[in-house]
């Protein structure tokens, strides 16, 4: 016999569970099929071992300047790497089972298995039924009133230079290394480029950074672009901007590999052990039965509305094989989306400027809301304050005293329409700025907040200050 439910997920990542939870709470019977293990990507091979292998280095690199705090450490400190992946290992595992709690406490079945959605068949006259190849070999249909698309996204390669796992990388590759290498080349200087840069530094491998457009993080605001590459350069990080790196001069050396780099000044060769390739992200659209459906794809990604829904409406679709802002967080808030107006109610679309961004190298990035030239280019007249955290009585006591805090608003309203920070713990402090977005806060009301001292949301407040020249730190 089928499997029937009210709603089917394709997918057990953030987008797929939460829905599926969402869609559980809201009285529905909730399958989710899904073909490796729960929490997808950013459980397994993405946010959370990833940011597991940065707190390892952060306290790593704590111990060797340990001098810097008063606190003598006996000889040098050694980096057991084989035990930093265990602790990866147990953070993932500690996690998966918390998760799977989740699915027992909202009596979700979870189907494991490789899902391809069908047509019209003897199960139901129209397509979003799911076939499901379970584990052992046999096959299981899932029959729901409505399913909700969540497959994901993968690593995606350069042309001409497909990944081996052992000299190209990608990111699940690289979270899989056993040993360190000596020396790292990363092709990509965005988020995942930019954080891995800053881990493996801190491991202490050589590391070279090729970004083919003219700064890194290029998404970001260009003030924090050039301080990131600025306290890189001055970790001995290799930066190359501007650099196009060219695949078919790839070739494998003894013990690592050799590739040219075109850039502005001409064309330079490199060398490394290994080769990190970090420049995007594929949509998993392929092989999930898409062609037995009206569903649209376009530019590689599912089509949808602004509820998630696409072109056959009783089929919806979340997270990173719809596109936009491929973060976790925006796909659980797409997946929280889709169950609601499966349920018959209204949610509030996503306002993608207003998801907020993260990258947790050393020092972090954390921003929300327009960039300066993105606002202006939006016809805002802008004002903008800059509060660097050398102001900060806290971030003086932390030791941590590098970055700022940019605050950008409308000149003639006041509203804050973009925060930009790079600095100590600013992934934590972000929060406070989209909170303010959200309620359409203006710079005067969110400065009127008083905020702890010392505390580096103090520089947050004095940011906010500054716009009206009111900042009593700087």
């Amino acid at each position: 016999m089928a499997i029937q439910a009210d709603v089917a997920v394709l997918g057990g990542g953030p987008g797929g569970y939460s829905a599926a939870i969402r869609a559980a709470q809201l009285g529905r019977k909730v399958v989710i099929i899904e073909q490796d293990r729960l929490g997808g990507v950013c459980l397994n091979r993405g946010c959370i071992p990833s940011k597991a292998l940065l707190r390892s280095a952060e306290v790593f690199r704590t111990v060797k300047e340990a001098a810097r705090y008063g606190v003598a450490v006996g000889g040098e400190p050694e980096l057991r790497y084989d035990l930093v992946l265990e602790r990866k290992r147990a953070v993932v595992e500690q996690l998966s089972r918390g998760l799977q709690s989740l699915m027992k406490k909202y009596n979700i079945e979870v189907v494991r298995g490789r899902g391809r959605i069908i047509g019209p068949s003897i199960f139901s006259p129209r397509s979003g039924s799911v076939a499901v190849e379970l584990e052992v070999g046999e096959t299981e249909t899932v029959v729901p009133q409505q399913l909700v698309i969540a497959t994901g996204s993968r690593p995606r390669e350069l042309n001409g230079l497909p990944f081996d796992g052992v000299r190209v990388l990608s990111s699940d590759d690289a979270l899989n290394m056993e040993t360190l290498p000596k020396d790292l080349l990363i092709v990509g200087g965005g988020v995942i480029g930019i954080e891995w840069a800053s881990m493996m530094n801190d491991f202490g491998v050589d590391v070279t950074i090729v970004e083919a457009a003219s700064r890194l993080l290029p998404g970001e605001d260009a003030d924090v672009s050039a301080e990131m590459e600025r306290l890189l350069r001055r970790r001995g990080v290799r930066v190359l901007t501007s650099a196009k790196l060219l695949p078919d001069t790839f070739a494998p050396e003894e013990g690592g590999l050799s590739v040219k780099v075109e850039t502005g000044e001409g064309t330079v060769a490199l060398y490394a052990e290994r080769m990190l390739v970090a420049v995007g992200r594929t949509a998993n659209v392929d092989g999930i039965g898409l062609e037995a459906t009206d569903v649209a794809v376009k530019d590689g990604f599912i089509a949808v509305d602004k509820h998630c829904r696409t072109a056959e409406p009783h089929i919806y679709a979340v997270g990173d094989c719809i596109g936009g802002v491929q973060l976790a967080h925006a796909a659980a808030r797409e997946g929280v989306i889709a169950a609601e107006h499966i349920a018959g109610l209204d949610p509030e679309p996503i306002q993608p400027h207003r998801i907020p961004r993260c990258v947790y190298s050393r020092p972090e990035v954390a921003s929300i809301g327009w960039t300066e030239s993105q606002a202006m280019s939006r016809g805002h007249d802008v004002k903008t304050s800059r509060i660097p955290f050398r102001a900060s009585g806290k971030a003086v006591v932390e030791g941590e005293t590098d970055g700022f805090v940019k605050v950008i608003a409308d000149r003639k309203t006041g509203d804050i329409l973009g925060v930009h920070m790079i600095g100590p713990h600013v992934t934590e402090l972000l929060s406070e700025a989209g909170l303010a977005d959200l309620l359409n806060a203006s710079v005067w009301e969110s400065g009127q907040l008083i905020r702890p001292h010392p505390s580096l949301s103090e520089t947050l407040g004095e940011a906010m200050l500054a716009i009206d020249g009111a900042s009593l730190s700087f």
